[in-house]
């Protein structure tokens, strides 16, 4: 069987082997990135310092700094942690069969089902790679993991995800074969890292909304 390490993968080489098609615009994606989830004061005073941090860093900071201080803190702030319903793992390897061929790799941040070991995810995170030297092909890492996820899971509905380079974020859809990606939302700017933070607080309603709370004791 043929194997595919996501660090390999390339939108164009996705698109070659698994037929995918990327789409001008996605009713999905624009309906999660036009959110208008409503920030509390406390958001408002946060969002802009880790912002001011990043505007001050990002030429040079590397995938560490980035996650420990910028990127780390608000998935934190929006707490993706539902015990014994969804979680926010890192490093997780992740492995599926798409069409005869093996797709895996470690997902720097993923949201699946499942507490202490993710089971089906809903959203791939990838490649916070330093600005002045990304390498590789952070979106199609992020969309090979997307894919991955997509078949692990049995209801159908969207899969999400989002990769960083520097301080540009760009969020990502998949549905079915069609994909589509974001504009450019950069950190760095206060009210783009707002809006970063409503699509964060989205994305949880969305993991919220398509799974059951767990039993009450």
């Amino acid at each position: 069987m043929e194997t595919l390490n996501f660090s390999e993968c390339t939108l164009g080489l996705l698109e070659n082997k698994f037929g995918l098609i990327p789409m001008r615009t996605s009713n999905t994606l624009t309906e999660w990135l036009n959110t208008t989830w409503q920030l509390q004061t406390e958001d408002k005073v946060v969002v802009p310092r880790l912002s001011m941090l990043l505007s001050d860093n990002a030429e040079h900071w590397n995938e560490i700094d980035l996650s420990m201080h910028f990127i780390g803190p608000m998935f934190s702030w929006v707490n993706f942690t539902e015990r014994l319903r969804f979680n926010l793992f890192g490093q997780s390897t992740l492995t599926s069969v798409v069409d005869g061929i093996q797709l895996t790799g470690r997902v720097d941040e993923m949201i699946a089902t499942g507490f202490r070991i993710p089971k089906a995810p809903f959203f791939a995170f990838s490649e916070y790679k330093r600005q002045t030297d990304p390498n590789g092909d952070p979106a199609g890492q992020a969309l090979a993991a997307m894919l991955a996820g997509q078949s692990l899971n049995e209801d159908g509905k969207p899969i999400y995800g989002c990769y960083v380079i520097g301080g540009i974020w760009r969020f990502m859809v998949l549905e079915g074969r069609h994909y589509a990606l974001s504009h450019a939302f950069d950190g760095t700017q206060t009210e783009d890292a707002f809006q970063i933070l409503r699509i964060l607080f989205q994305l949880k309603q969305y993991c919220m909304e398509r799974t059951e709370p767990p039993p009450a004791n």
